[in-house]
């Protein structure tokens, strides 16, 4: 806190003493004082490049069974592969199928495994979908928001893990079929290869990058109040604002079916869901890349790393 006012102190003398006009907005100067003062677990720059890669036209928005969602799929395990996580499965891929609003789809769950320190059966399940609406009359709904973000962040957990291994287990899973009825948490669940109760947590992850309140929300505490402790309690990261909401105790909405974690919910596994509020390009061909914020969204996946890390050591 002191560097931090001793910083902005510099800034203002500067802005105030010197003969030439200083041309820097006043937003501009607090993001580059706020990317000083933060420290991300994370390489925050490859963190922006695979969400940009994952919302490119090239993925054709990831649509379930099409080449795009393969594609995606690839990128994910290549991602995995190289920061070392093991699959759970022979391979990393948990296929299945299903069958919804008049047509068959064929999906593949993309499911990583990294050993605790703790030689626990405990586990963490951090999730995130990589699905999204494809192409809709001739264009391509990117889904760089929803949710190239939060595959993006779960890729960042992997880097991670590679140099600090969690105290316990974790499963790494990267969902197919969000979008159409939350298809591959729904199989994931139904089909677990450890007890449901050795699941300590399901930390979810659905639009993470861009907030013009800077508001990130976490639901779910309600039903914990260990988890509702550690979230209330949490050291805000930069401008992020992590707020408990939207779990039916207000007049808001309630996001507890929202996404892939209501299968946890609905399996009695305790969870928190990280999401925004919908924005003017939700399920809109106009979610791209150049409209996420990159410095909220760098400080939201930090957020979400801090509250994994003190539910890990509890």
């Amino acid at each position: 806190m002191k560097i931090y006012l001793i910083i902005v102190g510099l800034v203002l003398l500067n802005s105030c003493g010197g003969i030439k006009k200083n041309t820097i907005s006043k937003d501009a100067k607090l993001a580059q004082i706020e990317t000083k003062a933060v420290v991300y677990n994370f390489d925050s720059e490859a963190l922006i490049r695979n969400i940009k890669t994952l919302s490119n036209d090239s993925f054709t928005g990831r649509r379930t069974g099409t080449n795009g969602a393969k594609k995606s799929k690839n990128f994910i395990i290549d991602a995995f592969t190289k920061q070392e996580v093991l699959p759970v499965f022979e391979s990393f891929e948990q296929p299945f199928s299903f069958f919804t609003r008049g047509k068959s789809y064929k999906a593949v769950n993309v499911i990583g495994f990294i050993k605790g320190t703790a030689k626990s059966n405990k586990c963490i399940v951090i999730s995130a979908h990589y699905d999204h609406e494809g192409v809709k009359s001739g264009e391509i709904y990117n889904g760089a928001d929803d949710n190239a973000s939060g595959t993006s962040a779960l890729i960042a957990f992997a880097e991670y893990f590679k140099a600090n291994p969690p105290k316990n287990n974790v499963i790494l899973a990267a969902f197919d079929g969000e979008e159409l009825g939350l298809q591959g948490a729904k199989y994931f669940v139904n089909n677990l290869t450890i007890p449901k109760q050795n699941i300590i947590i399901n930390l979810n992850m659905d639009m993470i990058s861009r907030s013009d309140s800077n508001e990130l929300f976490a639901v779910g505490t309600r039903y914990n109040q260990e988890f509702k402790t550690i979230v209330k309690n949490h050291t805000q990261v930069g401008q992020v604002k992590l707020i408990r909401a939207h779990e039916g105790l207000d007049s808001g909405d309630n996001w507890t079916y929202s996404s892939d974690h209501a299968e946890f919910f609905k399996a009695k596994i305790p969870f928190i869901y990280f999401g925004v509020a919908d924005h003017e390009d939700y399920h809109k061909p106009t979610d791209d890349f150049d409209k996420i914020d990159q410095l909220f969204f760098k400080n939201a996946v930090q957020t979400v790393f801090n509250i994994f890390k003190d539910i890990d050591n509890l």
